[in-house]
């Protein structure tokens, strides 16, 4: 999308990086997932994300995201100054096969969900292999940028994709837009943040 439309980050955020330059536009980045059983949390969430640089290092910022589970919000909100908001979302198979995802919200408490957007993928062919998923992630976070590891490996499927994202909504930025790639990620790892440090132990 140009540049000159994309939302301005966050102070000390705008300061340490910038978007990465392609022509006039930036590149961004919607995704939904679906978190299984098994990891720390069991949730789901959509998030919207730009591709930035800290100097030579390249980084991703996530600019719009919202989940539909309260300690996934507090915790990313916490740790790593991921901007998490509360939404109700859905993600299921059709009966023909197709990933269907929808998000709504209400702006206050107890008011009427109001639609952020909706799409629907066509899975295509897998590619061979896991694929690895490694990036950095910047946020704003009391004063201070908060860099963090992103590791991971993945099944990788090429596909198609439908959106339709309301345009007075918030994620209102990417309503009428084209996706230049779609890609489904199967069976994905993901480890997000250093690993907690091992206890001392004593003979």
């Amino acid at each position: 999308m140009p540049r000159s439309e994309l939302s301005p980050l966050p102070e000390p955020l705008a300061s340490a990086v910038r978007p990465v330059p392609f022509g006039r536009h930036a590149l961004v980045g919607a995704a939904w997932v679906r978190y299984e059983p098994g990891g720390v949390l069991h949730y789901r969430e959509l998030l919207s994300a730009v591709l930035v640089h800290e100097g030579r290092r390249p980084r991703v910022s996530i600019t719009e995201i919202w989940v539909d589970s309260v300690e996934s919000r507090d915790g990313g909100r916490a740790l790593w100054g991921i901007p998490k908001d509360l939404a109700e979302l859905e993600l299921r198979i059709s009966p023909g096969g197709d990933l269907v995802a929808a998000a709504s919200t209400g702006p206050e408490p107890g008011d009427r969900p109001a639609p952020i957007g909706s799409a629907s993928f066509r899975r295509g062919q897998r590619l061979p292999g896991r694929w690895p998923t490694p990036l950095s992630v910047a946020q704003a976070l009391g004063g201070s940028v908060v860099r963090t590891r992103v590791r991971g490996s993945a099944g990788l499927r090429l596909g198609g994709a439908t959106w339709r994202v309301e345009a007075g909504g918030p994620l209102g930025c990417l309503a009428g837009r084209r996706p230049l790639l779609s890609v489904t990620l199967t069976d994905f790892r993901l480890r997000f943040g250093a690993p907690a440090p091992t206890a001392a132990t004593w003979p």
